[in-house]
């Protein structure tokens, strides 16, 4: 019994190993970057990010149908294009960042809907909305695991100045002048973790195996490499079981994947270890001599 709801779908079906794969690899590069959003309280900014590469990607399905590689290079152009357009208009202008890109993220999700709604099927936009973990392919699998390599090596690189900019901003740009060019360049590890995301989770569910998890790391630790490796545990064990789930009970993979983690992150604020419900209402007796 065991071995058939636990290791035979992995054992027997390729397509589970692939999706396995790839949820590995989106664990590796979104619980770190997560994480990040978590700590610089962009969290929403990041669900702005992942609804701003849907046009991009409808205009790569209109050029090239369902092609990764096509789909992909047009959501990483209209990622950055929105991320730079957004800090240039909060810069030269009294809007705030969040407010910006939280007005071209109604634009882009309403333009990338409509191009893909009247120039495909509704097959095509569920597709591109939801996505199909389990039908990942070789070519994806290459492109997930590359931007997870890419995003853990640039943050190795850029550690310091990235924990810097969380808690203290403004010694950063004193010290360095280089805030910005920090910010920009973390901008763009979320918009390319979001374009491997959506190759799985499709652009509405891509955030979630990248938020959630690291929102529930915060209930369990402190430092800021441990919420990292935590974030990327927990996300890894979401996928690992919400594809369980789904093979067991007929359900679809994506939804599963997410409503595990959030499961994860509701136990997390209810049983955590750090200003959780359990810690804050029902804290340990403290024993004196």
């Amino acid at each position: 019994m065991i071995y058939d709801t636990l290791i035979a779908p992995f054992a027997e079906y390729g397509f589970m190993r692939r999706a396995l794969i790839a949820c590995l690899a989106l664990a590796l590069g979104g619980g770190p970057i997560g994480t990040f959003l978590v700590l610089r309280r962009m969290s929403l900014m990041g669900d702005a990010m992942a609804h701003a590469i849907l046009p991009g990607a409808a205009i790569g399905f209109l050029v090239a149908g369902l092609s990764l590689w096509t789909m992909s290079i047009g959501g990483l152009a209209a990622g950055l294009t929105v991320a730079i357009l957004a800090g240039l208009i909060s810069r030269v202008t009294a809007l705030r960042e969040d407010a910006s890109l939280a007005g071209f993220y109604l634009i882009s999700l309403a333009l990338g809907v409509l191009i893909v709604s009247t120039q495909g099927s509704n097959v095509d936009l569920l597709h591109v909305l939801f996505g199909t973990i389990l039908s990942v392919t070789d070519d994806a699998l290459i492109l997930v695991a590359s931007i997870a390599t890419l995003t853990l090596v640039a943050l190795a690189l850029i550690y310091r100045p990235l924990v810097i900019e969380c808690f203290d901003p403004a010694f950063l740009r004193a010290t360095t002048g280089g805030g910005t060019v920090w910010h920009f360049v973390f901008l763009t590890l979320v918009v390319v973790n979001l374009v491997a995301g959506f190759q799985a989770l499709g652009t509405l569910m891509a955030l979630g195996l990248m938020m959630l998890p690291a929102a529930a790391a915060r209930f369990w630790a402190g430092a800021v490499w441990s919420l990292a490796a935590l974030s990327t545990v927990l996300a890894f064990f979401s996928g690992l079981a919400g594809l369980l789930i789904s093979y067991n009970f007929s359900l679809p993979s994506g939804p599963s994947i997410i409503l595990t983690a959030g499961l994860v992150y509701l136990a997390s604020i209810a049983l955590g270890t750090r200003d959780s419900l359990r810690t804050r209402y029902f804290p340990r007796a403290h024993f004196h001599d």
